[in-house]
């Protein structure tokens, strides 16, 4: 699919995998920012863009318009050393000035105040973007403003230190603008406190493996890499403090462990988490780590994984004939969003353009795009810190993540099914396919019924994961709840383990405490009829039958519709479930002949692999996985 904007010659010599260039990434912006200034206020301090405003109305909505692409704007002007060819940072200037002016009064150009998040709070995390794009662009822009304006905007931009952030990566946003203070000599005790705050916070949120959860609890998702590394990272890169770059760098190279194979030979990122509208912003960190040297990947494979991500959205429909950016995932999907996702949200994925800080001499520029992980070899890689177990088969490009410990849900929050988030919990996610939609049937999920109710699976408690050569595992526990009936059966349990070993998938469920009567359901990968996907489950212990296919006519992401596949069988009291999924771009991977033999008591299931007679067991109390050749 075209862009609505003119782009590059590809250059394949180079660029073997995408074709795209430095060039490209300095055209996609000049071409989002031409779309995006259309909307504009008369003074430019407002970007209107069309579409449903988001829950904090439309003025703090024309307020991220233009912060969200102003650091676009910063990333494209600060990148090619103050050129600035196409006039973006007068506009920018002019903006801000006009909404400073008189910050909080209803007019047509004035800025929203920022207060406490839960009264006023979305301006708090637009001030960041302000914060870095001036700061990125201060000797172009900052520096030739008046006094008065810069007094103004400091003032303005002051609100996100006296207010409180929501309880989590928010914290980031005052950081961001007291770095920004700071390195324009208006630093003071203030600031200084903003920043000792959200450093004090990340401590108790890092949980090792370069991996942070996103406030209190275990949110674990793509706001590690877009956010969590993202604004320390780069704060100490700009101020050159190398022992905070150390300490933060350290940690974005074991994060990029992991986060380089979450992306799919198509150059998809997973779809998992929230705020997915976001698209190319999740390989902000990969070209971070290649602009600051904190990366495990060679600069060829950072490129590739860069441009990939972004021209998979490109070419699938991302932008509107008016190249805007849609709120959704390929073009707008409803289903994707977040309440405070409002016509504006979509620009976040402006933090992909910190690759352009990198200049054309700069080695992400100049090697050879080299293969994605996912490209060069089947893996499976447990990451025991946020509980997941990615699975890549190099055949079909395809990267699926089997989620066992990301639930996004407070540690004060009960557990209601009236909260169930699609984007967290369901067992596995992947760069091909994408959760039901709320009212569909649920994919890759085990629901146990109960009086007719079906459960949910909404606090993820881990209990562990590993790998070995050629395989791995990760499991967790659950209660289930429901939306209909008692919202809990007391004593009620869900075990369960995934063994990810080439393209299988072995989902096997413990679930305890069972009334008399319930029932068990296991659900498949959704796909669509033309996507060329199948998606496959064979049952081997605990359920009645082959599995039949339920619809979904709400789709995903990626389809307008969609089919799951469906096993069944009883539960009551202590019951074990087996089954094999698979998830491909061929037949159904031969599930039915995978495994030869299954063993199952209460205790422990041991499986033998027809291809090279491997044993995979399993135990419960505790909860331990073992693979043995023979």
């Amino acid at each position: 699919m075209s862009t609505p904007f003119e782009l590059p010659p590809e250059d394949r010599a180079t660029s073997p995998h995408t074709g795209y260039t430095r060039a490209h990434w300095e055209a996609v912006a000049d071409g989002l920012l031409a779309a995006a200034w259309r909307w504009r206020t008369p003074g430019g301090a407002l970007l209107d863009l069309p579409g449903r405003p988001s829950r904090s109305g439309v003025r703090s909505d024309g307020l991220e318009g233009y912060a969200r692409t102003f650091l676009a704007a910063a990333f494209r002007v600060a990148g090619a050393g103050g050129d600035d060819p196409h006039g973006w940072l007068q506009r920018y200037a002019e903006g801000l000035t006009a909404g400073t002016r008189t910050a909080g009064r209803d007019d047509t150009e004035s800025w929203p105040l920022i207060l406490d998040h839960d009264v006023q709070g979305q301006p708090m995390v637009e001030s960041a973007s302000v914060a870095l794009g001036l700061r990125l662009t201060a000797p172009w822009l900052w520096k030739h403003l008046d006094a008065g304006v810069q007094d103004r905007a400091e003032e303005w931009l002051r609100g996100a230190l006296r207010h409180t952030p929501a309880p989590n990566n928010w914290y980031l946003f005052p950081y961001t603008v007291a770095g920004f203070l700071e390195s324009v000599g208006r630093g003071d005790a203030e600031t200084a406190a903003a920043r000792e705050r959200a450093l004090e916070l990340m401590e108790g949120w890092y949980r090792g493996e370069g991996w942070y959860a996103d406030g209190d609890g275990r949110a674990f998702d793509h706001y590690n890499g877009w956010a969590l590394h993202l604004y320390p990272v780069l704060d100490a890169h700009l101020s050159g403090d190398g022992e905070l770059l150390e300490r933060y760098g350290a940690r974005l190279r074991a994060h990029l462990e992991g986060c380089a194979l979450m992306f799919g030979a198509d150059g998809a990122p997973v779809h998992f988490g929230r705020s997915l509208t976001y698209r190319f912003a999740a390989s902000a960190a990969v070209s971070l780590g290649a602009l600051t040297g904190h990366t495990p990947l060679a600069p060829g494979v950072s490129r590739r994984l860069a441009n990939g991500s972004l021209r998979y959205f490109l070419d699938r429909g991302a932008l509107g004939e008016d190249g805007l950016l849609t709120l959704g995932w390929h073009g707008p999907h409803e289903a994707s969003l977040q309440s405070y996702s409002g016509p504006a949200s979509p620009y976040w994925a402006s933090k992909a353009f910190v690759a352009l800080l990198a200049p054309a001499e700069h080695a992400l520029w100049t090697a050879r795009e080299e293969p994605a992980p996912v490209e060069e070899a089947d893996r499976v890689l447990a990451l025991p810190a946020p509980g997941l177990l990615v699975q890549t088969t190099r055949a079909d490009g395809i990267v699926r993540l089997h989620n066992h410990g990301s639930d996004h849900v407070r540690p004060h929050e009960g557990e209601s099914a009236a909260e169930e988030d699609p984007h967290y919990g369901r067992q596995a996610y992947s760069t091909r396919t994408g959760p039901t939609a709320p009212g569909n049937v649920a994919d890759n999920h085990l629901s146990v019924r109960v009086g007719g109710h079906g459960s949910v699976r909404r606090r993820i408690r881990p209990l562990g994961a590993g790998h070995g050569d050629g395989w791995g595992w990760a499991a967790s526990w659950h209660r289930p709840v429901f939306a209909a009936g008692p919202p809990m059966v007391p004593g009620l349990r869900v075990e369960s383990v995934t063994v990810a070993r080439g393209p299988y998938e072995l989902r096997v469920h413990r679930v305890l405490g069972a009334p008399a009567g319930a029932r068990v359901t296991q659900t498949g990968w959704a796909t669509g009829p033309q996507e060329g996907l199948v998606s496959a489950l064979h049952p081997l212990h605990g359920f009645d039958g082959p599995a039949d296919t339920v619809r979904a006519p709400q789709g995903t992401a990626y389809t307008r519709w969609a089919e799951v596949p469906r096993l069944t069988g009883a539960a009551g009291g202590t019951t074990v479930h087996v089954c094999l999924a698979a998830l491909g771009t061929g037949d159904d991977a031969g599930l039915a002949g995978a495994v030869t033999q299954v063993s199952v008591t209460d205790r422990q299931i041991e499986v033998v692999w027809a291809d090279d007679a491997a044993r995979t067991r399993i135990a419960f109390e505790p909860v331990a996985v073992a693979h043995e050749l023979p």
